[in-house]
Formats: structure tokens, C-alpha cells, sequence
């Protein structure tokens, strides 16, 4: 990933429109991708273009999570919930062009290996699903390891957990998981080393002050955690964002089982965020902007948050509608 030198305005009518002085500008991208549980649209933006324009695409797929974008191959990926199954759907930018609504899906896995798919993560062509504890799968966590090929998604690997699961970030070969129903996050060492079968996280610690965590993301360059915390599901007006500056070493230095204090923590909560139930997150190292997919409010809203230096009730910069969105990614190159 080049890290770029941009300076940004802040469009009034949608997120960000950025110049850049990289001698590289012209291949630079920014784009940004969400999901919906509830209207079968995934939608692309380019943050990067003069005037940033929210394109809405039908797939296959009424309820989908854990969406992420891949640039080279053009490709959507989500976990439908619908189908039960990794779909990813080509020509995007073919369908840009020519103003067509559809996307065509053109891989998937195997129907029916998970139910209640929750997030995905990416770490090249492995893509890791988690599967929440519900009635129909037997009430079982666990995650999913799939390695994308020519001609599908494959199954690799599962693993039970002993908690339940929902927002999961790869950093490098170690995963970061959210604990349902807590303030807690899990850290897997070498994720990927471990046979199929029970495992246990390497450690896990709780935030403090933090009621129930959801969307989790890493910037590795930036060194910086972001969670965010749904609280009370029913209330439209609890929720907020959780911003860990120097990660690494606070982690590090936290035992297991241990607390993660409130003077390691950059918060934003009150009724001016707009965060209710903030389900997902996404995270810019060069504009430092925060993406966030609040669930509640309004029925569905993509809010930018310019990156907090002290804790507050944050004004979002920019706030949209999209009807049922569960899940955002961004692409930065």
C-alpha cells in the first residue's frame, strides 16, 4: 500500500474529495463499499473522483455482511446470509460505464458450510469467515478459513470458539476478533498455522467502558485500534467509537484477562455522532477518516468521522442514508 501526501476538503454533499501531490496520483485509488441486510444492493464509491457518486448494485443476495474489494480482479465479496455462502461478483466498472444495475456473481463456495455469517477478513486469497451462534447452526461460533480460486471459494479450515463472534480483522497472519456481548477483543497469534478444530485465543482483554463491541479494524502504519460499541440494541442513541492510539504496545502490555483503561482510549459517544447501533468500521491511514455503518439510525447510515484527538460527542462530516447497512470497506492503493 503507498502512502500518499493529500490534502482534503470536505465535500457537502458526499464524504471527502481529495488532491494529491504523489507523483503516482493518476493509479491512486480510494474506494469505498458497503453491504445491506435487508435490500439485496451493495454500494461503490470512488473517493477519489472530482465529484464522489454512491452507485448501488443489485446481487443475488437480499442479506449480506463482511464485504470487502478487490481492484485487480474487480471484484465484490460478501458472506450472504441469504444464501449461506462467500459470493463475489465481477464488473464493477464494466457496469459503471454502462449503467447497469446487476452484478453477475462469478464465484462462490459451497452452500450451507456456515449460517449466520456475521464479517469477513481478507489476508490475500484467504478470506475468513465468522459464523454467530443461532438455533439453526446448532448454536456453534466458529470461523471459517476459505482460499479463493479460479473457480470458487474452497474450505481450508474451521475453528469453534468459546464466545460468541462477530467483527474479525487480519493483521498480517494474526487475528483480531470482537467478543459478542462484552467489551472484550481476542487476539490469535499465527491464526492461520492452526490445525482445524477448538481454539483458543492467544489473549484477550477487555476496554474499559466499552458495553458491546462490534466492528473492529487495525491500521498496522498507523498503529491504531478502532472499535465500535453498539451498546443497548434497542437504543438509537448509546453507541460510539473507540480509538486506540499506539496499539501494539498498550496490547502488549496488557496481560490477559487484563484492561485496556480509559486514559488509552480516544472515545466518541453522544447524540451528535449519530451512533446508535454502529455495526461495522473502516479506517483511511492517509485522510485519517473513520467509515462507520450505523445500523439504527434512520434505518441505515454510512457516517464519516474525521480521526478524534480527544474524546467527545463528534459531529460525523459527512452522514447518508443506506437502508440496512451491515457491513464497509475501504480500498486504499
Amino acid at each position: 500500500m503507498k502512502n500518499l501526501i493529500i490534502t482534503c476538503s470536505i465535500s457537502i454533499l458526499l464524504f471527502a474529495s481529495c488532491d494529491t501531490n504523489d507523483s503516482n496520483a493518476a493509479s491512486a485509488e480510494l474506494k469505498l463499499v458497503t453491504s445491506s441486510n435487508t435490500t439485496g444492493k451493495i454500494t461503490y464509491t470512488d473517493l477519489l473522483a472530482a465529484s464522489p457518486m454512491v452507485k448501488s448494485f443489485t446481487v443475488g443476495s437480499l442479506d449480506s455482511e463482511g464485504i470487502s474489494y478487490n481492484s485487480e480482479t474487480d471484484a465484490i465479496t460478501v458472506a450472504s446470509r441469504t444464501n449461506n455462502r462467500l459470493e463475489s461478483y465481477t464488473g464493477i466498472k464494466s457496469a459503471l460505464t454502462a449503467g447497469t444495475d446487476n452484478l453477475i456473481l462469478s464465484l462462490s463456495s459451497v452452500t450451507g458450510e456456515f449460517n449466520n455469517a456475521r464479517e469477513t477478513a481478507v489476508s490475500g486469497d484467504k478470506v475468513v469467515v465468522t459464523q454467530d451462534q443461532l438455533v439453526s447452526n446448532g448454536l456453534i461460533n466458529k470461523l471459517f478459513v476459505y482460499q479463493k480460486t479460479t473457480v470458487g471459494f474452497t474450505l481450508l479450515n474451521t475453528y469453534t470458539t468459546n464466545f460468541k463472534l462477530w467483527g474479525i480483522h487480519m493483521d498480517g497472519n494474526d487475528l483480531y476478533a470482537v467478543a459478542d456481548l462484552t467489551g472484550d477483543i481476542v487476539q490469535f497469534k499465527n491464526f492461520m498455522n492452526n490445525a482445524s478444530g477448538s481454539i483458543t485465543p492467544t489473549k484477550r482483554v477487555t476496554i474499559e467502558g466499552l458495553i458491546r463491541t462490534h466492528g473492529i479494524t487495525y491500521s498496522a502504519s498507523d498503529d491504531v485500534m478502532i472499535l465500535t460499541d453498539v451498546a443497548s440494541a434497542a437504543s438509537a442513541t448509546d453507541g460510539g467509537l473507540i480509538v486506540i492510539k499506539n496499539f501494539s504496545s498498550i496490547f502488549a502490555s496488557t496481560a490477559s484477562a487484563g484492561t485496556i483503561a480509559l486514559t488509552n482510549q480516544v472515545r466518541v459517544y453522544g447524540p451528535n455522532s449519530l451512533l446508535g447501533n454502529p455495526v461495522d468500521v473502516a479506517y483511511d491511514n492517509v485522510t485519517k477518516n473513520i467509515y462507520v455503518a450505523e445500523r439504527l439510525n434512520a434505518g441505515g447510515q454510512v457516517l464519516t468521522f474525521s480521526y478524534p484527538t480527544v474524546s467527545g460527542d463528534s459531529t460525523p462530516v459527512n452522514a447518508r442514508a443506506e437502508l440496512g447497512v451491515t457491513s464497509i470497506f475501504v480500498l486504499r492503493k
